[in-house]
């Protein structure tokens, strides 16, 4: 979604790169393109001049000019001023003292309350709550159906005593809510109210009724990231009508210039608290400025990408893992590879992921064609073997690959080609597990490891003798010498300086200085 505005961004800042000092014009220039990539990316016109007037100021003080690096510290004012118009802070759910948790959610119809309640309900499930969704949009067909399907999906319980199709009233649903809930002991309650196509008095009074019937936790507006700058306006007559505390983003995956997100919570006062970046169920995750900004500024968000990673990853596999590796490369089979590539595979979409490290926006094209099916087909080729042939794959011949091929649906050099991956990744894993480092990667010194033994020893030479002069008196003035800096070792002055009475106009430095000053 914010592909346009990064890649615009990522130029105005390299035009900036090389310059020891930034003047006015330079600034006026930044600032420009900066305006012209946020309009461009439909932010609204007061977001995007406040923004621009507080990073002219930061810009044209004192700390930039007499920063180090002026092209750097632009983009750090850049990013801050972002994660400032994005909500500062991350905003957590408020909990009741006393259960259940009361969370309303409001938006207009097609905004994705109902997928949402289910996203949320599964993410509040993870995080070790009790969570139950409830259906009080009586008005669109098959909603309370839907939001019964959505539920079961995401594994949580659904209050649902109306069929809905226009029938029942909503208020009393969200009134027997509570008490249902606390009686099957739920600690959180989410509330799926009616939508509209557009703003009117009925759907404002309904979501109003509701509001005051269940005395909501947090009220979270479902805005559509796709509809532009139509959401800030939603926004502020939801704010006005029936008053929320927080917003919820959803669709940021489409295509759209999603300037929505960049306004909504500068124009409204409200901060971002989710954001849903996808179809699935798990497509969904607490919304942290700070990252966002990173990611639009083509930064990337490792932290995002760890926390996904401890969430799907075992610590007692990934140990076990490890001390497999290390015992040789031998260890480690198809079946512990395959393991692996499932977990990866756990952890999302593998574009996305790569999309979150930093550096990554430079490759964009590529990560967008990469093709997802490739690591179905891996699975697929090794699922095809036999137990014999992933334990000890050097048994894989000719007539073994073409069925294994068969199996799978591939052509025999795409097994050849997996085998021989294989093999490759496993010394080099093996070889980072015994501490040999990376494989190419140059020796650091004193650090052991590091891939650089074996060089070090090819350039240690052994020492030789220090050559004697061929003339004699000259042979015997370095004697002399040197059994004076011996001398002076003895009495505390390691270096051979003239001492006491010595005369500093003769003194000469010792031959091993003269060598170290050329």
């Amino acid at each position: 979604m914010f592909d346009t505005l990064s890649d615009r961004l990522a130029s105005t800042f390299k035009n900036l790169r090389g310059k020891g000092r930034l003047s006015e014009a330079d600034i006026d220039a930044t600032a420009r393109e900066i305006r012209i990539a946020l309009l461009e990316a439909d932010v609204a016109l007061p977001v995007v001049r406040a923004f621009i007037k507080q990073v002219k100021e930061r810009a044209s003080g004192s700390e930039v000019s007499q920063a180090l690096n002026p092209a750097q510290q632009v983009i750090k004012i850049v990013n801050e001023e972002l994660v400032g118009i994005l909500g500062g802070e991350t905003r957590r759910l408020r909990l009741a003292k006393t259960a259940p948790t009361v969370i309303m959610l409001a938006g207009l119809q097609g905004a994705g309350k109902t997928t949402l309640a289910g996203k949320l309900g599964r993410w509040l499930k993870g995080q070790g709550h009790a969570p139950m969704l409830v259906a009080c949009d009586l008005q669109r067909p098959n909603a309370v159906n839907q939001l019964s399907v959505v539920a079961e999906r995401a594994g949580v319980a659904v209050f649902a005593p109306e069929p809905g199709n226009g029938v029942g009233d909503p208020v009393q649903v969200a009134k027997d809510s509570i008490e249902y809930a606390r009686g099957k002991q739920h600690d959180i309650v989410i509330v799926d109210t009616a939508g509209r196509l557009g703003i009117d008095q009925e759907l404002m009074q309904q979501a109003a009724d509701i509001r005051d019937a269940v005395s909501p936790d947090e009220v979270l507006f479902v805005v559509d990231a796709m509809i532009g700058q139509d959401a800030v306006n939603t926004a502020e007559a939801f704010r006005d009508g029936v008053g929320f505390d927080g917003v919820v983003l959803s669709k940021l995956d489409g295509d759209a210039r999603g300037g929505a997100a960049l306004s909504i919570a500068h124009v409204t006062g409200k901060q971002i608290m989710f954001a849903s970046n996808g179809e699935k169920l798990d497509d969904f995750d607490a919304f942290h400025p700070d990252r966002m900004a990173s990611r639009i500024l083509g930064m990337g968000d490792m932290l995002s990408l760890i926390e996904k990673a401890e969430q799907t990853f075992s610590q007692a596999e990934a140990e076990k893992m490890a001390a497999k590796l290390a015992k040789g490369p031998k260890e480690f089979t198809l079946d512990d590879f395959l393991a692996q590539m499932e977990q990866v595979r756990k952890m999302g979409s593998i574009s996305k992921l790569l999309g979150m490290l930093p550096g990554m926006g430079q490759m964009k094209d590529q990560i967008n064609n990469l093709d997802e099916r490739e690591v179905d087909r891996t699975a697929a080729i090794i699922k095809s073997m036999t137990p014999a042939e992933r334990q000890e794959p050097t048994i894989i011949n000719g007539s073994r690959r073409a069925r294994i091929a068969k199996g799978s649906g591939v052509d025999v050099s795409a097994v050849k080609g997996l085998v021989e991956r294989f093999f490759d990744a496993r010394k080099m894993m093996s070889k980072m597990a015994q501490g040999g480092g990376m494989p190419g990667m140059p020796g650091m010194p004193g650090m052991p490891g590091m891939g650089g033994g074996a060089r070090k020893k090819k350039q240690v030479k052994q020492a030789k003798g220090k050559r004697k002069s061929g003339n004699p008196m000259k042979r015997k003035a370095d004697e002399e010498a040197a059994a004076a800096r011996r001398e002076a070792a003895q009495a505390g002055n390691p270096l051979g300086l003239p001492q006491g009475g010595q005369d500093p106009q003769n003194f000469e430095l010792p031959e091993e200085f003269k060598k170290f000053m050329g």
